[in-house]
C-alpha cells in the first residue's frame, strides 16, 4: 500500500550528470546524519562540485528536524554518499549537528543531538514507501557501519578518529528496524 508522504523535489544542479541505474540494482539504504547545523548548510554542501564529472557528495533524500523530506537526487541516479556502496544504495540524510564543526578533533567526538520525533516518523514513512517501490530493497546500514576508516585527528596526528560516526549512538535502530523489517548490514569494524 502506498505511503502518504510529501516529498519536496529539490534536485541538485548536477543531478543529470550522475550515473543512471535500474532500480533492480538497489538493495541497500544507508542512513546518514548531515553533521551540519541546518538544511541550508546541508544544501550548500550538496551543491559543491568536487569531482571532474562536475558532481559532488550528496544523499538522495534529506529529512529536516521538522520532518519535511527533500529529494536532492532521483533514486534512478547514483548519488555520492558512501564510498564503495553508491551504485547499489539510497542515501538518506537526517539533519543533525553531529560533530560539527570539529569533525575530526579527538576531543569533540561525542554526538549529542537527539533526532526529532518528526524526523524518525518521516524516515519510517520514507523507508516504507521505498520498500513498496523497490522490491529488491532489503538491507539497511548506518554510514558508520560501512565507512570504517580511521584518520588522523585534526588536533593531534598521533591520535586516530573515525572518519564517519553517523547516524551515531542516538539513532533509534531498534525502533526503525521494528517498523521496517530490513536486514541491517553488520558493522565492518
Amino acid at each position: 500500500m502506498p505511503v502518504d508522504l510529501a516529498i519536496h523535489d529539490w534536485p541538485l544542479a548536477y543531478e543529470s550528470r550522475l550515473d543512471e541505474r535500474p532500480r533492480s540494482t538497489i538493495d541497500l539504504v544507508v542512513i546518514h546524519c548531515t553533521e551540519l547545523p541546518d538544511m541550508a548548510m546541508a544544501r550548500e554542501y550538496g551543491e559543491r562540485e568536487l569531482y571532474d564529472s562536475g558532481t559532488g557528495n550528496s544523499g538522495h533524500f534529506y529529512i529536516d528536524r521538522d520532518g519535511s523530506v527533500h529529494r536532492f537526487v532521483s533514486i534512478d541516479r547514483v548519488a555520492n554518499h558512501t564510498r564503495g556502496y553508491n551504485p547499489r544504495s539510497i542515501g538518506i540524510e537526517l539533519v543533525n549537528i553531529g560533530r560539527y564543526p570539529n569533525w575530526y578533533d579527538s576531543r569533540q567526538q561525542a554526538m549529542s543531538e537527539a533526532y526529532s520525533e518528526a524526523q524518525i516518523v518521516a524516515l519510517e514513512a520514507l523507508l516504507e514507501r521505498l520498500r513498496n517501490e523497490i522490491p529488491t530493497l532489503n538491507h539497511i546500514a548506518g554510514h558508520e557501519d560501512l565507512d570504517t576508516a580511521d584518520i588522523e585527528a585534526s588536533d593531534d596526528p598521533t591520535i586516530k578518529v573515525s572518519r564517519k560516526l553517523d547516524p551515531g549512538p542516538l539513532f533509534p535502530w531498534a525502533r526503525v528496524l521494528d517498523r521496517n523489517p530490513m536486514q541491517r548490514v553488520e558493522p565492518q569494524r
